[in-house]
């Protein structure tokens, strides 16, 4: 059962060039760090999946608590109606012409690379060509968990992670 890896972060993907869409996803990855890949599992279904195949690059958004309540209707809600009920900002991204979120603490800016099919899902490869990111939430290259990233516990439940870090060694 899948729900045992679980809890995971949540993460907001976006795409579509004419018209915006996202979708929220846990089963996203890194997957090289040179060069920085990162890979996404969509059910052929979702419409995010047809936009990815369509325009060959989307954005992974990293969104905080404070973005739960548009989480939760970017994940139960599929097409571009749900845009009406959506309280976030998209913006402009810098190399890629799909949008970011204004209200993520990082926009991951992604060309298609790869895709192949594992069951029911296809898994996106994206190269990160360009990012942006709240300086606040990740000082000295990690995070600040004082920002409340979004992590998926199952079905309508989420988290946050506790501040307390553990050293090992």
């Amino acid at each position: 059962m899948y729900r045992l890896l679980y809890p995971l972060r949540t993460f907001l993907i976006v795409s579509g060039h004419e018209e915006t869409n996202v979708m929220t996803a846990d089963w996203v990855t890194v997957l090289s760090m040179k060069p920085f890949m990162v890979g996404v599992a969509i059910a052929p279904k979702r419409y995010t999946h047809k936009l990815i195949e369509e325009c060959k690059e989307f954005v992974v958004a990293v969104p905080s608590v404070d973005m739960l309540k548009d989480a939760w209707i970017a994940g139960t809600i599929s097409g571009p109606k749900k845009l009406e009920k959506l309280a976030i900002t998209f913006i402009e991204s810098e190399k890629v012409k799909v949008k970011s979120i204004k209200e993520a603490l990082a926009n991951l800016e992604c060309k298609l690379v790869d895709k192949q099919s594992y069951g029911d899902h296809t898994f996106f490869v994206g190269e990160v060509i360009n990012y942006t990111y709240n300086k606040d939430a990740f000082p000295n290259n990690m995070p600040d968990l004082k920002h409340k990233f979004l992590a998926h516990v199952g079905l309508e439940k989420f988290a946050t992670f506790s501040e307390q870090i553990y050293e090992a060694g």
